[in-house]
């Protein structure tokens, strides 16, 4: 085989090899994730490489350095290999603070499994074949590999050389909003590094010096946007006139707009949301606007119309403070607030989240029936069954209530037991589709918010209580859906954006029987204002800080939207926006046409205000104050 010590160092040592091998890793991770190969930023791959690489080598003693070059290769494939899984599942590039989502990673591992495919294991390919070699080559006793010496002061030139590009690269490129572009740009661990940086620098800055600096400040820069023409009307629409009346919010599982009203074979998709949307306010032009934490950031928005941080689901990285919020303002109006949710309250740290928001009481997994539907236990149905029984129990105390109902049993992966379907597909064109087993499971969360009406009315809950339904977030995956199949599996326009984010939003008053369709342009953050406005709950007077806006006032409206699509990107009354590296060299598409818009100059000051908003809303979570935790 030859004398590993009298060849050349970098085509002999475990140094060059395991470089090799990790930087060819991360340009398949390039290729599955931006299908195509960016040589510059594949230099910068090599640059961050090398200098871990080069760190082994300068400072590991020498029998400590083959078991240090292999552990290398082994966490950073595993790295990258969820790093593919990440983004195949959620779109986005994967950080550090993913890792406080990994104990939730049990309870949706069906969903995970489906990210698995088997390219994705190329990553270990490596690991697989030196382990072979190495058993076949033991049992020749055939010594392989054995360490060259280097010069430290070469090694060490390289390794400075390796930092000072990945630094100056992360400085030069860091500014770039987009994450995406911005990690085709610097490389996967110079993106890694750069976001700890600028991590770190965000929590060293603070704005405000408190919450009453943060409210006037947001105040001011709010004001300056035209949300509503002056009309001389002192109070706005609609105002009070549900004051006193009991709150049901139900926030269903990965329900998209375009399936209310849809037909599907000849028979209503959604029966039942079909006729609450026809004898309700059905908003149309509504999108989600959640982070990391998904249907956690779906429930925290709703209820207090902040931003989520994108970076870390609220629940986690804000359980421990005092969050402003509708538990809050209605007990402060005599109410009891309770959350219903067939899961663990430990999932997504629901049990730092409903504390903190001032629910009173939540009701978790030991207080449903499990009839063990899906990964998350008990079904819709049962969720409904056992919060009907306490709201009814709440109804006879003679207090007005707040009560948030979660679904799960239309999660992805959309597996619905077969005893339990109410419609069932049967054109081949659904067949092992991911679209197909969509509208089996909306159909069936359909059928189950039906026997909730029905036990609402007939224990005369209905009358005396606004019912709120909006769906958390979109439910066809698009690593999964082609946007050009689903327009011809639905035969629907369907948008790889503007569709996917477009969830429902309705609310029905008491007494209502002929619905009204509102098409103003919305955010899941504008739902609460929406809602407090029916109670009579004044934010001014209050000086409670929001940044969404009561849609039935709103004549004018932009909202941003980040984690699902690239910090910078926005929805007004006309387009939704990405930028690329930033504004000039992004893309708009049209709500109404789904078409792109060349000329999107006159969105400027859009792009930069609802960046503005999206910062502010990140400074005012800074300075709540931190709650005494029980």
């Amino acid at each position: 085989m030859g004398n590993d010590r009298t060849a050349p160092f970098l085509w002999k040592s475990l140094f060059f090899r395991i470089t090799v091998f990790i930087w060819v890793k991360l340009i398949v991770l390039r290729v599955f994730i931006y299908h195509k190969i960016d040589w510059s930023g594949v230099a910068l791959d090599l640059a961050s490489v090398v200098a871990a690489a080069g760190l082994i080598e300068l400072f590991v003693p020498g029998k400590l350095k083959r078991a240090a070059f292999w552990s290398l290769n082994v966490i950073a494939s595993l790295i990258l290999f969820a790093a593919t899984l990440y983004y195949t599942h959620f779109g986005s590039i994967v950080t550090y603070t993913s890792l406080y989502g990994l104990k939730q990673v049990l309870q949706v591992s069906n969903s995970v499994k489906r990210a698995m495919h088997p390219e994705t294991y190329i990553f270990f390919t490596d690991l697989a074949a030196a382990a072979l070699l190495w058993f076949v080559w033991r049992r020749r006793s055939i010594k392989v590999w054995s360490a060259f010496p280097l010069r430290k002061a070469s090694m060490a030139a390289v390794v400075a050389l390796a930092l000072t590009v990945s630094a100056l690269s992360i400085r030069a490129e860091g500014k770039v909003r987009n994450e995406l572009i911005r990690a085709e740009k610097l490389g996967f661990f110079n993106y890694q590094s750069s976001f700890v940086l600028e991590a770190w620098e965000n929590s060293r800055e603070t704005k405000f010096t408190d919450t009453q600096q943060a409210s006037s400040i947001i105040q001011a820069v709010q004001s300056k946007f035209p949300y509503k023409r002056d009309d001389g009307e002192e109070q706005p629409k609609l105002f009070g006139t549900q004051q006193g009346k009991n709150l049901i919010v139900v926030q269903v599982e990965s329900l998209q707009d375009f399936t209310i009203g849809y037909t599907v074979e000849g028979r209503p998709l959604t029966p039942v949301l079909n006729e609450l949307a026809g004898s309700s306010y059905y908003f149309t032009n509504v999108f989600q606007q959640i982070g990391q934490g998904n249907t956690s950031d779906a429930e925290f928005m709703f209820n207090t119309s902040l931003y989520p941080a994108g970076s870390i689901p609220m629940s986690t990285g804000f359980g421990n403070r005092e969050l402003p919020g509708l538990p809050k303002l209605l007990k402060a109006e005599g109410y009891e607030s309770v959350t219903f949710h067939v899961n663990d309250v430990g999932f997504w740290d629901r049990d730092k989240m409903y504390p903190a928001l001032g629910f009173d009481r939540y009701f978790d997994k030991p207080y449903f029936n499990n009839d063990e539907f899906n990964a998350f236990g008990a079904s819709d149905e049962q969720l409904y069954r056992t919060g009907i029984q306490q709201l009814t129990a709440l109804a006879a105390k003679g207090t007005p209530f707040y009560a948030q109902f979660v679904t799960a049993s239309s999660h992805h992966p959309f597996v619905i037991p077969d005893e339990r379907k109410h419609i069932r597909l049967t054109s081949d064109k659904y067949k092992d589709t991911q679209v197909g087993e969509y509208l089996e499971s909306v159909n069936y969360a359909d059928y189950a918010l039906g026997t909730f009406i029905g036990q609402l009315k007939a224990n005369g809950l209905w009358d005396s209580s606004i019912v709120v339904v909006y769906g958390d977030h979109s439910g066809l995956k698009p690593q999964y859906n082609d946007p050009d199949e689903v327009t011809r599996l639905l035969g629907i326009p369907y948008h790889e954006y503007v569709t996917r984010f477009n969830v429902p939003f309705i609310v029905h008053v008491p007494g209502q029987t002929e619905g009204e369709t509102v098409r103003q342009v919305g955010g899941q953050l504008d739902m609460m204002p929406t809602v407090a406005n029916l109670l009579g709950i004044s934010f001014a007077d209050s000086g409670y800080v929001h940044f969404g806006r009561d849609l039935m006032n709103t004549d004018r409206n932009v909202f941003g939207i980040r984690y699902y699509l690239p910090t910078g990107s926005f929805v007004n009354n006309d387009v939704l926006f990405i930028p690329g590296e930033g504004f000039a060299d992004g893309k708009a598409v049209s709500l109404t046409t789904l078409e792109p818009v060349a000329d999107f100059n006159k969105y400027k000051k859009d792009y930069y205000y609802a960046m503005a908003l999206m910062k502010l809303s990140d400074e005012y979570m800074k300075v709540l104050p931190k709650r005494v935790m029980e």
